[in-house]
């Protein structure tokens, strides 16, 4: 089998998925800074594979960490193992630190935060509009980063202030190119500012999340401090990554296919279409780290060995022709049906689903109604993606609003 490099720098994450595929369902890959591990990159093998038993998250079962091969300054050590959490948990243990979580989650409760969404998207707009006319503006710095971010916090109950530094840290917590001197002590920041969060939040507890697993932790449910701090950073960080990435390639897929631009804009589409088929076609998240095979597990004609780890390559498997017919390849708005499995599947599907879905319904129409004429002002070649091997982010979004 030969192994495919991914690439740190993230240059060209098509044709890297495009190799991938090719490569079969289960490709053997290499992470930035040498690690091995496999991939899966077709539909169907994923389905299959989320939902196996002998697919564990438990790193300990991971050969090359119990022979001491991956370095404590790895640059993706922060994904791989990042403390216990629902992310790193099976069975019974990853049901108890879910269902707060999931509860909180439901599309019934999320739509409670509608009013709120549609008032912070606003006040982004009103921003914009204030902009001098003509100039050049980051899309994502300054409409698609804050919406997100200010949602999940306050879902969190985490204060504005510290958004500068959750950025600077995330920044280096998902970059390949944090130097490797540097990740220690940029894991250990993240879990001080966290622990300082959850400590205000059981001396002082509000109406969000933080404090509702604390309440649960001395109600009896048992949550650790570890999990506890653990959950609320995982929640953090993937309630506003993915959402941002989700609205970026949105408008990136919209600017670029002008006549189904003119369909949604028209009505003739509905905005539903528009975020299904960018989480298929361009997928917010590209690879998924990390899971563990506890035996030897047959993936179409190939074998996952006992021991060694697994990661799903959604930018991959979201383009599968055996899925999505010979037309996968394309961004097609009408494309019925559109059976994507971008937030996961099976019992480790992402609960912030919902969330992130409302968030980008809420935003996308209300960007394009306030600038119709909104135009990319460079050529989307040049749109550059940050060197994250887990979410298709770019670095920015330079924008004439019209």
């Amino acid at each position: 089998m030969t192994r495919i490099a991914l690439d740190p720098f993230v240059a060209d994450l098509d044709g890297e998925s495009a190799r991938l595929r090719a490569a079969g369902p289960l490709a053997e890959v290499e992470l930035p800074g040498g690690v091995h591990c496999y991939a899966v990159t077709h539909h169907a093998e994923a389905r299959q594979l989320l939902t196996d038993s002998r697919i564990v998250k438990d790193i300990d079962v991971w050969g090359a960490w119990q022979r001491g091969e991956i370095p404590m300054d790895w640059p993706l050590i922060g994904l791989a193992n990042p403390g216990r959490s629902m992310l790193t948990v099976d069975g019974a243990d990853h049901r108890r630190l879910r269902t707060l979580v999931a509860q909180a989650l439901t599309v019934k409760r999320v739509e409670r935060l509608r009013a709120g969404i549609e008032a912070l998207t606003t006040a982004s707009l009103d921003r914009l509009a204030a902009l001098p006319r003509g100039e050049k503006v980051d899309l994502k710095a300054e409409f698609a980063y804050p919406l997100p971010m200010n949602v999940i916090s306050e879902l969190m109950g985490v204060d504005g202030a510290d958004h500068p530094r959750l950025k600077e840290l995330f920044e280096k917590f998902f970059s390949t190119q944090t130097p490797p001197e540097e990740v220690p002590q940029m894991m250990a920041d993240l879990g001080t500012l966290f622990t300082r969060i959850v400590d205000s939040k059981r001396e002082n507890p509000g109406d969000d999340l933080t404090s509702a697993l604390i309440a649960a932790s001395e109600d009896g449910d048992h949550l650790t401090d570890e999990e506890i701090v653990n959950t609320l950073q995982l929640i953090i960080a993937a309630g506003h990554e993915t959402t941002i990435s989700l609205i970026v390639n949105a408008v990136v897929a919209l600017q670029t296919h002008p006549e189904q631009r003119k369909q949604v804009l028209s009505g003739e589409v509905p905005w539903e279409n528009v975020i299904e088929e960018t989480l298929r076609w361009n997928t917010p998240t590209s690879h998924v780290l990390i899971r563990f095979a506890t035996e030897d597990v047959e993936v179409g004609d190939k074998v996952l060995p006992k021991g060694e780890a697994l990661i799903v390559s959604f930018g991959a498997l979201g383009r599968d022709e055996a899925q999505y017919g010979p037309t996968a390849g394309d961004f097609d708005i009408t494309r019925s049906p559109n059976r994507h499995i971008a937030f996961g599947h099976g019992p480790h599907v992402c609960p912030g689903a919902a969330l992130s879905r409302l968030e980008a319904g809420v935003a996308l129409p209300a960007l394009y109604e306030r600038f119709p004429e909104l135009e990319l002002a460079v050529p989307a070649s040049e749109l550059r993606n940050k060197p994250i091997v887990t979410q298709n982010d770019l670095y920015d979004l330079p924008v004439e609003l019209g």
